[in-house]
């Protein structure tokens, strides 16, 4: 099968977005993920690149929990502070775990080196990522991926810092956004070339119709901290046709891809990232969809904004008027 690589998706000259084609569509379902090449043009990525290197210069640490992000790995506790948990409406900035002396506690990088991202409602506070996200083209790839009511949530920069970026180990971004059924879908956007060396994207390719999820992050009962449970709801997306899980260990397949590039990822696909042991940065846009029509409870950790996640085919909508 080919590559799950593709062309842009709009029609530059005419500037209308047309959504995914039939191919594009067809390579989505059946790996679970899809690299479109130049969906944001040179002018924009740089934009939001030197966005975020602003972002990162300016925050103060004087009145900052120091906060860092942990996936878990090697038995260490998710993140879950209330700095994290109440971030769903904010730009908070995340340390990486490595950035610290493990002996004193001190940052051993400067601030804008030591952030492992920064989050996690930067479409609606930050302008630059705004028009980058609430987009006529992003309406149109959720029409083609039959999105009836498309919410945006969890958007971040993910900074995978020079020789310090931490390894993301397997998982579905349902886990973290569950919805019953599971409806989450990633647009990941590089803002600088992903490589083999400073920890690109690896993805399980068809393993969305094989992984069910299982467990979903969570805030713990009571308050204090978030915790991993097990599903009591649907582990696949409605009306899903889902393969006999696999015997053998997943087979990942690198996806090493230039800036502008935007990836998107089934909520059930496996996929992973590598320690940045390399001398350059691999910053990266992220943000989901998942369908406001099913349901999205509060032990979920991220908790929605007093007005709702933002709809995007509501804005889409007033914008075209």
């Amino acid at each position: 099968m080919a590559p799950s690589r593709t062309s842009g998706l709009f029609d530059r000259e005419e500037g209308h977005s047309h959504g995914l084609t039939t191919e594009q569509l067809q390579s989505y379902n059946d790996g679970g993920y899809l690299i479109i090449p130049n969906a944001l043009d040179a002018s924009t990525t740089a934009l939001l690149l030197q966005e975020t290197k602003n972002m990162l210069s300016s925050f103060s640490v004087d009145d900052h929990p120091m906060t860092k992000f942990s996936t878990g790995e090697n038995n260490k506790d998710h993140v879950g502070d209330d700095y994290f948990l109440t971030s769903g409406d904010k730009i908070r900035f995340f340390f990486e775990e490595d950035a610290f002396d493990p002996a004193t506690g001190d940052l051993l990088k400067p601030k804008h080196r030591a952030i492992n991202k920064i989050g996690h409602y930067l479409h609606a506070l930050n302008p630059a990522f705004r028009d980058s996200t609430l987009t006529s083209s992003n309406a149109a790839i959720a029409r083609s991926l039959g999105f009836r009511d498309p919410q945006v949530l969890q958007s971040m920069v993910i900074c995978k810092q020079p020789e310090i970026g931490g390894k993301v180990p397997p998982h579905q971004d349902s886990t973290f956004l569950y919805t019953n059924p599971p409806s989450a879908v990633g647009f990941w956007i590089a803002l600088e070339d992903a490589t083999a060396e400073n920890g690109c994207l690896s993805f399980a390719k068809g393993s969305h119709r094989r992984s069910p999820v299982e467990n979903r992050f969570v805030r713990k009962r009571g308050g204090g901290g978030t915790e991993f449970v097990h599903v009591e709801g649907a582990r696949f997306p409605r009306d899903f046709e889902v393969e006999e899980r696999a015997q053998e260990e997943e087979v990942y397949t690198m996806g090493d891809v230039k800036a502008g590039t935007l990836v998107l990822i089934h909520g059930n696909l496996l996929h992973k990232s590598e320690k940045n042991t390399s001398a350059k940065s691999r910053f990266i846009y992220t943000f989901h969809l998942i369908e406001g029509q099913d349901e999205y409870d509060g032990r979920n950790w991220l908790q929605p904004p007093g007005k709702g996640f933002s709809q995007l085919y509501h804005w889409d909508r007033a914008t075209a008027r």
